[in-house]
């Protein structure tokens, strides 16, 4: 197995201080309103181009929701329709059969197709989302005597369930299990002696209070949920040393799509450009996540969020490639600069 050993890794905060609400919420309806007065557009006349994006709801893609809801995409000229997908491989057999034009996904499970040569055709038309510290965390109930990374030797570790790559080869089988594993090897801590279990994502925070597994790797909003209702206490922080800024989920579509629609994706590039740039200011992106099923606007207010860039930086995309070589989820390595449509 090849390791990205990374340099000294932040400190472990030992409680978590989440922002007050109060400037939030004042402040969502100017936000909200000043969004709506920006944005690019070549809209305004003439037939809007109508664009499918596949999507697994989340943190992640607020912004596009968002975009799509105040008219970021309709003064683009662009008619987008979002379709919820429950999990990568039916986003990818959308843009196979032409029923999606756009998807939006994690680089890891997309990555792992385009290497075994499932799906070459996909190109990375847009970045997405970024980890920031506290926002893919491992944790633990109380009192469990596990007070460090290496508490989690030969203990059984509850993760969300793979995208389509295989579990049981040791090696990591997702975004998040990439994240930690790379994190615990800096730590010094073999992650093939930590006893690494998938599971449906919503029953993860009962495993853990039913003592079913020892800890839980999982990412906002469930780390805030976990530790509000059952007092969950964090052991590692994902989002840190290799793995610190790591691109998490970008916006693909097909080659032929791009280059029968070259003008269209322009304009959909532009316009989530704009909305992300929006998302800078966090209010309108969690007055989105208030309205997504099960997000409490409490949870939307109050839940760690990453970065969304606003531009696509093909080195920064690479490492996430280089990562998953480094942890033998890519043979052979993929060029990522041949992917990226400028």
């Amino acid at each position: 197995m090849r390791f990205a050993r990374a340099g000294a890794r932040p400190q472990l905060r030992p409680a978590r201080i989440r922002p007050g609400s109060a400037l939030l919420l004042a402040a969502a309806t100017a936000a909200s309103l000043a969004a709506g007065c920006q944005g690019p557009g070549r809209g305004g006349g003439g037939p809007q181009v109508p664009i499918t994006v596949a999507a697994i709801r989340g943190v992640d893609n607020a912004p596009l929701y968002f975009g799509v809801r105040n008219g970021t995409f309709a003064r683009a000229g662009l008619d987008v329709t979002i379709r919820q997908f429950g999990s990568v491989p039916q986003e990818l057999t959308a843009l196979s059969n032409g029923s999606a034009d756009i998807a939006a996904g994690d680089y890891v499970d997309f990555f792992y197709q385009v290497s075994k040569s499932s799906h070459p055709f996909l190109r990375i038309i847009a970045d997405g989302y970024h980890a920031a510290p506290g926002m893919i965390e491992v944790l633990t109930y109380p009192g469990s005597g596990i007070t460090s990374p290496q508490g989690l030797v030969h203990r059984t570790v509850g993760t969300p369930p793979s995208q389509g790559i295989p579990v049981g080869s040791g090696r990591p089988y997702s975004t998040e299990t990439l994240a930690a594993q790379s994190v615990l090897t800096n730590d010094g801590v073999d992650p093939t002696q930590v006893k690494w279990r998938p599971m449906p994502t919503a029953a993860l925070i009962g495993a853990l209070a039913a003592h079913r597994v020892a800890a839980i790797l999982v990412p906002e909003p469930y780390i805030f949920e976990a530790e509000t209702s059952i007092g969950a206490i964090p052991v590692l922080d994902a989002a840190s040393g290799a793995t610190a800024s790591l691109p998490l989920s970008g916006y693909f579509a097909t080659a032929s799509f791009i280059r029968q629609h070259a003008q269209a994706v322009a304009d959909f590039q532009a316009a989530l450009e704009q909305a992300q740039a929006d998302a800078a200011l966090a209010t309108p992106v969690r007055s989105e996540l208030a309205t997504q099923p099960g997000m409490t606007r409490q949870a939307a207010e109050l839940i760690t969020l990453g970065d969304y860039p606003t531009s696509l930086n093909v080195g920064s995309i690479a490492r996430v490639a280089s990562l998953m070589f480094n942890f033998e989820m890519l043979t052979p390595a993929i060029n990522v600069s041949s992917l990226v449509v400028r």
